[in-house]
């Protein structure tokens, strides 16, 4: 007989909710320092997990090279932002003023480099890749224009990102929620199948009253 399976994802969803959370309202307490550490990690681990994938479904060697070359400076920024934020130098002026051409530049290289390999090396691509990439464009040209006319990035980032991670502990906790529901019908399921095979087991062991046999009428023979 299979075993009934147990999932028990929804306990990580709520986890990640929690905290989404608390990393939100950190922005919103000491923006400087979270914003440079939520977007330093997130581009390490952006150029770290594509490396090795990319570099092997890249059919040309120049593409795998012009790649590589902007996953390096990747990895160069991702790591100056961390250092910037737990150096405790994310509230200098200068810093704060970086942010938005550190950000530009990601933004845009990654586009730039997505529609080079379109239009000159004939990459082929599926239509959400294309709009994601155009949207980095658009995004990178956006910041560097608000950072050139001197807008503080940080301060307009930290809402965005705000909004995001109460989205995102939304959409983790609504569908953990959905994997909580699944899990106690299964629990439920369970219990009841023990008590029915309880029953039956009761049931069978009770011994059945014997029926008083019909009692024949005897023949006589004279």
């Amino acid at each position: 007989m299979a075993k009934t399976k147990f999932g028990y994802g929804w306990a990580i969803k709520w986890g990640l909710a929690a905290v989404l959370i608390a990393a939100g309202v950190l922005m919103l307490l000491n923006d400087e320092t979270v914003v440079y550490a939520a977007t330093g990690i997130a581009v390490v681990i952006f150029s770290v997990l594509r490396v090795v994938p990319l570099l092997k479904t890249l059919t040309k060697e120049v593409l795998r090279t012009i790649n590589l070359i902007e996953i390096i400076f990747d990895l160069i920024i991702g790591g100056l932002m961390i250092y910037v934020a737990f150096s405790g130098n994310s509230g200098d002026a200068f810093w704060q003023g970086m942010y938005g051409y550190i950000l530009a530049f990601f933004l845009l290289t990654r586009g730039v480099i997505y529609f080079v390999s379109l239009y000159y090396f004939g990459e082929k691509t599926e239509p959400a890749k294309f709009w994601v990439h155009l949207i980095f464009v658009g995004l990178g040209s956006v910041v560097l224009t608000l950072t050139v006319v001197g807008n503080d990035i940080i301060s307009i980032l930290v809402w965005v990102l705000f909004i995001f991670s109460i989205g995102g502990a939304g959409y983790l906790g609504f569908d953990g929620y959905g994997g909580y529901k699944k899990y106690r019908e299964l629990s439920k399921a369970l219990n009841t199948k023990k008590e029915v095979q309880k029953d039956a087991k009761i049931e069978k062991e009770i011994p059945k009253p014997i029926e008083d046999e019909v009692k024949q009428e005897e023949t006589y023979i004279n």
